[in-house]
């Protein structure tokens, strides 16, 4: 699940794009203090585009995008220069969240279209910044958005998921159970199995590259307050995500345990291609009313955090190539209007 965003207008299926609208990726410069990026491209310009994940092979990126005027975000793919956009989901409804799977031939992402067809209303704005937990299951077709299947069908909340390395089980965050836990499934759907069962929002996960370890993010109220505070917002199928810190647990959801206190809004947790150390985005060094999140660095047992970007606006969503020797993440840097978010990709050093 991305940072708020209005969502998009129905629309046909039209295969492939004109490419960025007329936009080619540019070169922009790193902020100061951003040592590990270099040759940092812009692929994106104009609109909503974030998580953006790699191809197994690294050449390609899944993201979801309201571009062409949508409210909603739908499915892309594009070339990791920036080539070749393709529109991979239906145009109904919103998803979110894609991945590839089945060496790069097919993909799955997830999408409300089956109980809502049409954009979702933004969340009533008296309530503060939250989330709408909008009645997503998880889809899988071919690459191209050809020969659609439907995984899930719970009806509620259904997301966040991402394949393991060995690429037979999906890992997702769901409502089904009551309250927004992680589960793991094979990736036909079948062998559903519970692995958080803390009150609280337990979700964002991702596979160690060995698929042993699975980091997350979690918010589990702490005392009556809270807690009777996220059930009402529950009940409305909302979430406020404004606390949340990193958790690592076992591929079986053994040992889990917080790796972060930083209290603050900690979200999008990946790892380093070889497994020492995860990246992720949080807004703790800042005040929480701008806006401002970074990236950061940390080890598997919390020590070591270290900062990435520096940049005085939105970054997250990160992901390194399969080789180790790119990133890429969503960021609101250079955006031609407010408030815009767009996909970059930088050559990482170490």
């Amino acid at each position: 699940m991305k940072l708020p965003i209005i969502f998009s207008a129905i629309v046909a299926f039209t295969g492939t794009l004109r490419a960025q609208n007329g936009f080619s990726p540019v070169t922009v410069a790193p902020e100061a203090g951003e040592t590990h990026l270099r040759n940092i491209r812009q692929l994106t310009n104009g609109g909503e585009n974030a998580e953006a994940y790699f191809s197994h092979d690294g050449r390609r990126l899944i993201f979801q995008s309201t571009r062409d005027g949508r409210t909603c975000d739908q499915q892309y793919v594009m070339n990791v220069d920036g080539s070749h956009v393709r529109r991979v989901s239906n145009g109904l409804g919103k998803t979110t969240c894609g991945y590839f799977m089945n060496g790069d031939h097919r993909i799955f992402y997830a999408s409300s279209d089956a109980l809502e067809r049409a954009c979702p209303p933004r969340p009533d704005a008296s309530k503060g910044y939250v989330w709408r937990l909008d009645p997503f299951d998880i889809y899988t077709a071919r690459s191209d958005g050809s020969h659609r299947t439907r995984l899930t069908r719970f009806g509620v909340y259904t997301a966040e998921g991402v394949l393991s390395p060995d690429g037979r089980k999906i890992v997702f965050t769901s409502l089904k159970g009551g309250d927004l836990d992680i589960y793991v499934m094979n990736v036909d759907g079948s062998g559903v199995t519970q692995l958080t069962h803390q009150i609280g929002y337990d979700g964002g996960a991702w596979w160690s590259p060995d698929g042993q370890q699975i980091v997350y993010r979690a918010y589990h109220p702490p005392n009556e307050t809270e807690l009777a505070s996220y059930k009402n917002l529950l009940a409305q199928r909302l979430v406020r995500p404004n606390k949340m810190d990193l958790w690592i647990m076992n591929a079986d959801g053994s040992n889990q345990r917080q790796i972060t206190h930083l209290g603050a809004a900690s979200f999008g947790p990946s790892w380093t291609p070889d497994g020492k150390r995860i990246i992720f985005a949080s807004n703790h060094h800042t005040d929480p009313k701008l806006g401002n999140f970074d990236l950061f660095l940390i080890n598997p047992d919390g020590s070591g955090l270290e900062q990435v970007t520096t940049a005085p606006t939105f970054d997250g969503f990160p992901m390194f190539s399969p080789d180790g020797k790119k990133l890429v993440w969503a960021s609101n840097r250079h955006d031609t209007n407010p408030h815009e978010t767009n996909i970059f990709v930088a050559d990482w050093a170490n």
